[in-house]
């Protein structure tokens, strides 16, 4: 979870600077402007950003057999997107995946025995839902 705006997927290497508060995709909460990442700048940028924030809750990475063509995956609970987020992730290197509308806060991203991906919602004043997803 990044500052107001920004939020960002990283692949993290001893000695590097991410650059956070000193420059990001995004800006400080009260609305002072961080400079964006830029070439030279001793700062290693983000794989992968979002502004407008998605607000990343759980995180996980998919291993199953269910769809196998997101095998090795990120897979993003967003909260204030009401999202769920897939990073396409291939090495070192990620690009933004999909991102489906879930209607609802996503707090928690999991994978069963089974492959499926299980999903949380946020509870807020009514009951979250657990949810199931599978192929069809």
């Amino acid at each position: 979870m990044g500052p107001k705006g920004g939020d960002e997927v990283n692949l993290i290497k001893p000695g590097l600077n991410y650059g956070w508060p000193n420059a990001s995709n995004g800006s400080h909460y009260d609305g002072r402007d961080i400079p964006d990442h830029k070439p030279g700048d001793g700062y290693e940028p983000p794989k992968v950003s979002w502004n407008p924030v998605i607000s990343p809750g759980g995180l996980m990475i998919y291993s199953g057999s269910m769809f196998p063509q997101w095998k090795g995956d990120a897979f993003i609970g967003g909260l204030s997107s009401k999202a769920l987020v897939r990073v396409d992730l291939n090495g070192t290197n990620a690009a933004k995946g999909d991102q489906w509308d879930m209607g609802a806060r996503i707090r928690e991203v999991d994978q069963g025995p089974d492959g499926a991906i299980w999903l949380l919602e946020d509870g807020g004043d009514s009951q979250g839902r657990l949810i199931k997803l599978t192929a069809k």
